[in-house]
């Protein structure tokens, strides 16, 4: 089944290394608390999916080709070591744990609501400015 997926195991792997850093690094930089509202969590998961929502569009509607190996790289490595869907359920968690239901609602709602905007949006912003190159280009 993986014969001759070495080398994209090995993308999404060093990938992977690099965006579970990133991750990582903001939990350092800006932690919460177990009974805080989880800012960090919320924030890197709409940045990760604001990003995908950029690099997957213009991979696969750009005008360019990019090396094979781009996508498992950006998209499920990096992308997909940076953004959290496992902290994203135990922050909830400990809120609803520390009995902050309402809180814990709030968040899980929130990030769906951001994440989901982020990607739209952003997919919908490079589809528009690929748009408005290719118009650029051919009116030359």
């Amino acid at each position: 089944m993986l014969r001759g997926q070495g080398r994209v195991v090995a993308a999404v792997a060093a990938g992977g290394l690099l965006g579970a850093s990133g991750r990582y690094g903001a939990a350092l930089l800006w932690p919460t608390a177990r009974d805080a509202f989880p800012w960090t969590t919320l924030l890197v998961n709409t940045a990760g999916c604001a990003v995908i929502g950029v690099v997957l569009v213009a991979i696969t509607e750009g005008p360019w080709r990019p090396h094979p190996l781009l996508r498992p790289f950006v998209a499920t490595g990096v992308l997909g070591g940076f953004t959290t869907f496992s902290t994203y359920a135990v922050d909830a968690q400990q809120l609803f744990d520390h009995g902050l239901p309402g809180k814990g609602l709030l968040y899980l709602g929130g990030t769906l609501l951001a994440a989901m905007g982020a990607v739209w949006g952003a997919a919908g912003a490079t589809r528009a400015a690929l748009l408005a190159r290719a118009e650029r280009k051919g009116g030359r």
